[in-house]
């Protein structure tokens, strides 16, 4: 019988652990797609305690809790930092085959060096342990720590990015932190209030008045090319699932003009200026040769109750069931028909739609790039073991693994870096398993050289960003 985190865990066979060990390991972490707090980077922001840096903002933890029939102040409400975490270490045990069980103990084990399994009656003493390490722990110590070469976070047009501003004009961080433009809002035509209230936002930061729809595009475009000043070369999309209609410059500028007299917007009209919006979006993309990523998929706020006491992101989301070929491959064809397709990365929620994504990104490679279009790693719900094995076994099948640009976080907490982990032990076991099966060779380094690709250098080639060099950095 094995032991649980062993230097081997995960790794079934000699190769698995060979790859792992000799090839995976020893890469850098590449985190394209985070939700890092940019101002807990600028200010280098020491945590309190471990509840803070784990348990807020974590709908992961907070949906084993409610699982586990914790109340909500316990989660989201006004208990203190103690009560919240003795609640999840009393969750832990609970949480036995569930993906938490395995990230809970591989980040004790990583940044505190605690082998202990977290229960009610180890919950004191890891508190204090981790706690007082902690104290010695600030952002940039843990980013080091991970050895995180490059953190991609998620920002908004209508943000200065005045904190990348500070992390930047600081130059104490080895790790190349850059922000991603995540248009979203700009969307939101049929929430009359909300959307006008956002483009006040995007007025004071562009300088430019939105009062026509030719004024938007130019603000959005501004603050594009801003983004890309920065060294911004991703931007990322949130949809249920791209629109079947990609409406006319004519029908988005109505929709546009009734949103802005504060009139309400159908939801065919939404749509139309929706599909014309992210046509507009593609075409910035490809002009200053960026990366577009759409995650497609979520069923967001499903609890209507919670959403009014609680808000957004609070953990109340899901797999939805939307359809995906048809609207895919309309936006798709559209941008490639006008020359204006930029390198994607596609991401689905759904594991039932693997094959519709793996199928569909070979559908746009042209040639120009490797991997062009992305088959991208399980998310949300399916970035834990079967769904990560999932999602490459369809890019196995229906395109090129050796191209694949490998794992992300998409986290908001600091000590979510082990996931990277996690993803490389899975990647060299299945490799691992089928060379015993006879299915591939048994060379190792051209099996190890597809490993750390698919582990930093891909991603490192495919994105253009910088990261540090040697002499430079401790990554």
């Amino acid at each position: 019988m094995k032991t649980f985190l062993a230097d081997d865990f995960l790794l079934h066979s000699d190769v698995a652990r060979e790859l792992y060990h000799d090839y995976a390991a020893p890469q850098p972490i590449y985190d394209y797609h985070s939700h890092l707090p940019p101002r807990q980077i600028a200010d280098n922001h020491r945590f309190a305690n471990l509840a803070e840096i784990w348990l807020a903002g974590d709908h992961y933890k907070w949906r084993a809790m409610r699982w586990n029939g914790v109340p909500e102040r316990f989660c989201t409400g006004d208990a203190g930092p103690w009560e919240k975490f003795l609640a999840y270490a009393r969750t832990v045990p609970k949480t036995l085959r569930n993906p938490l069980y395995h990230w809970t103990h591989l980040e004790l084990k990583f940044y505190f060096g605690i082998d202990d399994l977290l229960d009610e009656s180890t919950a004191e003493s890891i508190w204090n342990r981790a706690n007082e390490q902690l104290s010695a722990m600030p952002v940039h110590e843990l980013l080091h720590k991970s050895r995180v070469a490059v953190s991609c976070t998620t920002d908004d047009p209508a943000d200065k990015l005045e904190d990348h501003h500070r992390i930047r004009a600081d130059g104490q961080l080895r790790t190349r932190v850059y922000p991603t433009f995540r248009p979203d809002n700009a969307l939101g035509v049929d929430r009359t209030e909300v959307f006008n209230a956002w483009i006040s936002r995007l007025e004071q930061a562009s300088d430019i008045a939105c009062d026509s729809f030719a004024g938007f595009l130019s603000a959005l475009k501004q603050r594009h090319d801003f983004f890309h000043e920065f060294g911004a070369r991703l931007s990322d999309h949130g949809m249920n699932a791209c629109e079947t209609e990609l409406g006319t410059e004519a029908e988005a500028r109505g929709a546009f003009d009734a949103a802005r007299a504060g009139r309400a917007v159908s939801p065919s009209d939404a749509a139309k200026f929706r599909g014309h919006l992210m046509l507009f979006f593609g075409h910035l993309d490809a002009a200053r040769g960026w990366t577009k990523q759409l995650h497609l998929g979520a069923l967001r706020n499903t609890n209507t109750r919670l959403l009014g006491s609680l808000g957004p992101d609070t953990g109340f989301d899901s797999i939805g069931d939307f359809p995906q070929g048809v609207a895919l491959q309309r936006y798709l064809d559209r941008l490639d028909r006008d020359n204006r397709l930029p390198k994607t990365v596609l991401y689905n929620l759904n594991p039932a739609d693997n094959y519709v994504f793996a199928s569909m990104a070979g559908n746009f490679q042209d040639g120009t790039v490797p991997g062009k279009i992305q088959f991208g790693s399980g998310w949300w719900f399916l970035d834990q073991k079967e769904g990560m094995e999932w999602q490459i076994n369809a890019l196995s099948s229906l395109g090129l693994l050796s191209r694949f640009v490998g794992m992300l976080t998409d986290s908001r907490s600091f000590l979510s870096f082990p996931r990277h982990e996690y993803f490389r032990r899975i990647l060299c076991d299945m490799i691992g398993r089928d060379v015993v099966k006879g299915e591939l060779p048994r060379d190792l380094p051209l099996l190890g050289a597809m490993v750390a690709d698919i582990c930093f250098h891909n991603a490192h080639r495919y994105f253009g960003l910088e990261v540090p060099s040697a002499g430079n950095s401790r990554v």
